[in-house]
């Protein structure tokens, strides 16, 4: 038995993801667990809860990732609009970055044989 790939995305890349953003607009940008959870669609428990390190804690990015998740707060702390815009940005960087493959590998034992993609690396 396998996940989709999508399925990794979803249970592991997307909270952690959220948790890095939560990081920065909580930490930097002096935002409230509120205001943190309104920007990124979630609640403010849940917020609560990345930071305590419960929740969004499988997934390591690289320090590359980690910049660009940090450029992207500072865009949304200007105009919010730009999250979702910008979360999916980091979410396709990450996919290129083959980091989503690293989360398979780890997570969905043998996908990577079946999925028979190569993660693409730097254009």
């Amino acid at each position: 038995m396998y996940n989709l790939p999508q399925e990794i995305e979803v249970w592991y890349i997307i909270p952690a993801v959220r948790k890095e953003f939560a990081k920065i607009l909580t930490r930097k940008y002096k935002l409230t667990f509120e205001k943190t959870g309104k920007i990124l669609g979630i609640s403010k428990s849940a917020i609560s809860q990345y930071l305590k390190r419960k929740r969004a804690d499988k997934v390591k990015f690289p320090e590359k990732i980690k910049k660009e998740i940090e450029k992207s707060a500072g865009r949304v702390v200007k105009n919010e609009s730009l999250a979702l815009k910008e979360i999916i940005r980091i979410l396709n960087l990450i996919k290129k970055s083959g980091c989503s493959c690293q989360a398979c590998r780890k997570y969905n034992k043998g996908i990577l044989k079946l999925c028979k993609t190569k993660p693409i690396t730097g254009e």
